[in-house]
């Protein structure tokens, strides 16, 4: 099941973030100002399983782009469709506010995450050299939404 998050889905997604993100984890008062809503334009959702959050996406919509700023599930739930549930999902509430195109960032050595992003449709459009914490490049994706 995938839905909005809720401030008790906090702790949740706050480790989620340091178990898959590491040193580019948000910080924990920045997960609960975004769950909770205080975060113009993001939408925060969860992936549930049995009762407990094993997944959450996190998308900006602007006008008629929206940026898909995360995408995180448990090492358990990898490779089972979840991913792509919530991207899936993040596309359909995009499309519904208006977004013609998401765009994404993506670890330039994360060949795992790039494969996931060019089989939905994803293409590479630009690259940022050291946007992450320990130098490393990201490659900046997009997905025409409107067809």
């Amino acid at each position: 099941m995938i839905r909005r998050a809720r401030p008790d889905d906090v702790p949740a997604v706050a480790d989620l973030e340091d178990a898959n993100l590491g040193p580019d984890a948000w910080p924990f008062g920045f997960v609960i100002a975004g769950v909770t809503g205080e975060v113009p334009t993001t939408t925060w959702s969860v992936a549930e399983r049995d009762g407990a959050v094993v997944g959450h996406a996190v998308v900006s919509i602007v006008a008629d782009v929206a940026e898909l700023q995360r995408i995180s599930v448990t090492p358990a739930h990898r490779r089972t469709g979840l991913a792509a549930g919530l991207l899936r999902a993040v596309e359909v509430q995009a499309t519904t506010e208006g977004a013609a195109r998401m765009l994404l960032e993506v670890r330039v050595d994360n060949d795992d995450a790039r494969a996931f992003y060019a089989a939905n449709g994803y293409a590479e459009i630009a690259r940022r050299p050291r946007y992450y914490a320990d130098g490393a490049a990201a490659v900046v994706l997009e997905r025409d939404l409107s067809r």
